[in-house]
């Protein structure tokens, strides 16, 4: 029967960690990383927070764009010549 304790899993886990990094497939990882990271970066790209900010932007010119729109419509109201019947 195996008896696995905490000291042997972190024995295990480090040789595993130690031939990864020896192996190819870390240097497959980091060409991957590279290239991924290149690719992105001429990417025209936002972080979340400059996205939010510019949709609070929005938003609160939405709102002022249809407070003015109700206000112009109201003074046309009050400022249009009564049409005549025909």
């Amino acid at each position: 029967m195996l008896n696995f304790n905490s000291k042997s899993l972190d024995e295990l886990a480090a040789r595993i960690g130690r031939a990864v990094e020896a192996s190819p497939a870390k240097d497959i990882e980091k060409n991957v990383k590279a290239m991924l990271q290149g690719g992105l970066s001429r990417l025209e790209l936002v972080t979340r927070a400059e996205f939010e900010t510019q949709a609070a932007v929005l938003l609160k010119t939405r709102e002022k764009l249809e407070r003015l729109e109700l206000r112009v419509a109201e003074l046309e109201a009050r400022t249009a010549p009564p049409v005549a019947p025909h």
